[in-house]
Parts: C-alpha cells; structure tokens; sequence
C-alpha cells in the first residue's frame, strides 16, 4: 500500500505504462534524508516474460525502420533531455543522493552520448573492398541482433543507460531495460522521454523490481540474445554463467580499483585537486574513482598533509545545498561496507589520517553520510589497496621511482582507470604504455571520460567490449559480408584456377 500522497508508478511495456502482475511494490528514498519519493512495481518473471515479447514483436519492424529515421527519434530525445536537465539534476540529487553540479553532469553525459548516437545513424559504416576475382563485388555491413537486455546500475542513473540504449536502438535492436532497485524514477523519467520523441511501442520497455529475480530471469531469457550488464565482479561472473548456455553476446562493465601517480616533477597542488576531485566526487562511488594515490618519496609528505588537508575541508550534506562538496552514500549497507574497509585498514596496520567514521550531527544522521577518509603508508598487497570499497576511501603509497609506481598501479586484479601526475614527457609516455587499463590520463584525475572514445577495461573489469564512441556499435551489431558476382559464370575464391593470370 501507497503512503498518501506518495505517487505509484508502472512498468512500460509494449507502450502502456501496466501494474506488476502480482501487485507487489517497494519504495525509492532519498538517502540524505530518508524522505519517500515514490512507489514502483515490484515486478515477478511473468512481467518480464511480457516485456521481452513485447520487445520481440516489436524487432521485426523497428529493424527495418532505416537507421537514419531511427536516428531522428534520437535527436528528439536529446533535446528533450535538453529541455529538462534542470528538472532531472534536481531529482538525481534526491534520489541518488549527488551534489547537483555532478548530476547535471550526469544528464549532460547522457545528451552527449544520445547526440553521438544520434550521429551514427547516418553512418554505421561498413567496408567495401576489392575482389580476387574479376567482375566481382565485396562489401561488409552492420546489422542488428535482436533484443537487448540492458542492467544498470544506480551511480549514473541517467548516463548509464544511455550509454546503452541510445547505441542498441540506432543499430536496430529493442531494449527490456532493468534498472537498479536505488534509482527506479530516475529510469523512469528516461523511458518518458523516450516515450514523448515518439518511439514506437514495444522498442524500448523497463522493469522495475529485484536483480536476483527479474534482472535473473531477463539474462536466462532465451529470447533475449543481447545483456550489456554493469555492475560487481561478483554478478557480473554470474550473468556470465547464466547466459553461456545461449551463447549470448554479454558486456560486461564491473569494477575498478584505480590508481593516480604523482612523480617529483609533479604540480602537487594539480594533483591535489586531480585526487580530491577523484576520490571524494560522488562521494567515491564511481568505478573510476581514484581510491589509490601512489607518490613519488619525494613528494609524498608534502601530499599527504594536503589531500589531509583538503579532505577535511570537504561540506558533506544535502547535494541540494549549494554549499555541499560530497553527498550521502546510496543506503546503509553501502554505508556499512564502507565503514567495514576502515576497520579492516586499521587491522591491516594502515595509517589513518583523517575520515574513517559514519558522520552524524547537523541533520547528517537521517542520511548515510561518511567522512572522506584517507589511509597512509599503505602496503599496496593490502585489501584496502586491492578491493573495490565503493566510497569515499583512498590509501596512500610510496614508490621510489615511475618503474615502480606502475607496478604499484599494475599490481590489482582490475584495470579500468589509471592517472599520472609529471612534467616530464617520457615519464608520460611511459605510463601511457605500460598502464594496464582502458583509460590512462596525463595530468589529471582518473574520471572524466568523454563519449567519443571508447570507456571500458581490462583484467577484473569487464571482458574486453568497450561502451561510448564506434566501439559500442561492435556490441550491438553484428558483421555479414556480401559478395555480388556479376560475371555470369561460377567463379570460385581460392581455387586454383588455370584462367587466373600470372602474377
């Protein structure tokens, strides 16, 4: 039952907005405040399985719209987006719980990246070449798949997912879209738009509800041939095993334990704000968020005492509050793992330099709000070296020299993103090369990706597709060569042939 006054919303499905088949719901909350925002479906497998055909159905003639009209839709819904980034940050925040600079940063990532698409639908470029054979034409081109399940998670409630469906839908598929539990108005409010620029029924469609339930049943679901997951290790390794009797195309975009060097020759105060800025925005709770900062002997005291310094500068309160630098972290048991790694830190024998409590006082406790909280001397085999903590954590190491920083960086199970702080270019380029990640920056912080190049990562982190730029279109299209022989005889490739010319 509804609270009064608290709105109930649906699942979308074949383009009607339709109550969950079992009638159950569940609440999203604002976690600075713990204030009720909405009441969603809480739907079963049988909501699922109508969603999925809906979506079937819906393939066979969305494919064949051509992908330059698909694209038009597109256009309409960045605009839209657009139009209410305003509207959509101020939710972001009471729902997700970002300071409102960085969630409209979230929805103007999903205007870039629906734009970008957008763009594509004039081009999804194929490849003609030349033949072996005479009178003989040869050509490559793109072409869909089918259906998309797309799992989200709840950090870029609004980017995320265009990250995935803008892409899916220019190249011709249909999406069942299965957001996170934490954010459900916030997936909502993106299928409205999409709804009002005009796609057709069935094309996109979401389902609210649990990820071991619905999320399960949509990546077992044979027909669905497409699951672009992001999200833990963990059940990224069982999304993985749970569609590899279909042998469907899974992306996979899990965690990330990332490092940021800073060598002598560094500006430390750039680096400073490079590792504030990536440690503690999103009050760390980004897979690129800088959660290690490995310095160089020379400089390392000097940082210290700043990130110290700076970290303890930081507001923490309501992301509606112009003053707040860092917000709540998404629910208490995020709060609680959170707070878990300090004491496994402590155990560990790391130094903790300041943070390393759930804070309280001045309205803070009807929230889940931790202090930023930076650990030094750490030993880079320790667990809060090596596991992803998921907050505002990061741990301070020493290295003698650029060798032995990017072994430090190298030396984890993952590798998405990786920063080097240096005024020297071979240094640089150094780390450019031998960084084993997907995204290497120069003189600034491990976040802040842009749409047109490819965002992904190696090792732990997923397996090896790639979302944002032309990359993304590889996952969501498949190649067929077509050879046309216009030479009115059977000519046969690779055959011996006494008719071939010499070379």
């Amino acid at each position: 039952m509804a609270l009064t006054g608290t709105k109930e919303y649906k699942n979308y499905i074949g383009g009607e907005w339709v109550e969950a088949a079992g009638g159950g719901t569940f609440e999203t909350t604002n976690p600075a405040t713990g204030d009720t925002l909405g009441v969603f479906p809480l739907s079963t497998r049988e909501d699922m399985d109508r969603a999925v055909a809906a979506a079937k159905e819906a393939y066979e003639t969305w494919r064949l719209v051509p992908a330059p009209k698909r694209a038009e839709i597109l256009f309409r819904v960045a605009q839209r987006f657009v139009e209410r980034k305003d509207e959509l940050a101020e939710e972001m925040v009471k729902e997700m719980g970002k300071v409102r600079p960085e969630a409209a940063g979230d929805v103007q990532e999903a205007i870039d990246m629906t734009y970008y698409m957008a763009g594509e639908g004039r081009r999804l470029f194929g490849a003609t070449t030349p033949s072996e054979l005479p009178d003989k034409f040869m050509m490559s081109t793109r072409n869909p798949v089918g259906v998309v399940g797309a799992i989200t998670p709840w950090n870029f409630p609004i980017a995320i997912p265009s990250w995935k469906i803008a892409p899916a839908l220019v190249c011709g598929n249909t999406v069942v879209f299965k957001p996170a539990e934490d954010t459900p108005l916030l997936a909502e409010r993106f299928v409205e738009i999409f709804e009002e620029a005009g796609l057709p029924p069935g094309v996109l469609n979401i389902v609210h509800g649990a990820g071991e339930d619905v999320g399960a049943h949509l990546v077992g679901h044979p027909d669905v041939p497409l699951i672009s997951f992001t999200g833990s290790r963990e059940v990224g390794i069982q999304v993985t095993k749970e569609a590899a009797p279909y042998l469907k195309h899974v992306h996979l975009e899990l965690g990330g334990k990332n490092a940021i060097i800073v060598m002598d020759d560094a500006d430390v105060d750039l680096s400073i704000n490079g590792i504030v800025w990536s440690a503690f925005g999103t009050s760390g709770q980004r897979c690129t968020a800088a959660s290690r900062v490995i310095a160089s002997d020379r400089v390392y005291d000097e940082l210290e005492s700043k990130v110290v310094s700076a970290a303890e500068g930081l507001t923490l309160g309501d992301g509606l509050d112009d003053e707040t630098d860092v917000g709540p972290v998404i629910n208490r048991a995020a709060l609680d793992k959170i707070h878990s790694y300090t004491e496994i830190g402590k155990d560990e024998g790391a130094k903790l330099l300041t943070g390393g409590e759930v804070a309280t006082g001045n309205g803070l406790d009807r929230g889940f709000f931790y202090r930023p909280t930076v650990f030094g001397d750490v030993d880079p085999g320790m667990r809060i070296a090596q596991e992803e903590i998921f907050g505002p954590t990061t741990a301070l190491m020493r290295a003698t020299d650029v060798d032995e920083a990017i072994r430090i960086a190298n030396g984890i199970e993952f590798g998405l993103s990786s920063s080097i702080f240096t005024r020297d270019v071979n240094k640089a380029f150094r780390a450019m090369r031998d960084l084993v990640a997907g995204i290497t920056y120069v003189n600034a912080g491990t976040t802040g990706a842009e749409v047109h190049l490819p965002f992904g990562g190696t090792k732990a982190t997923g397996n090896g597709h790639r979302e944002a730029g032309q990359a993304a279109l590889d996952f969501y299209t498949e190649w067929k060569s077509i050879y046309v022989d216009y030479s009115g005889k059977l000519q046969r490739a690779q055959i011996d042939n006494a008719e071939r010319p010499a070379p």
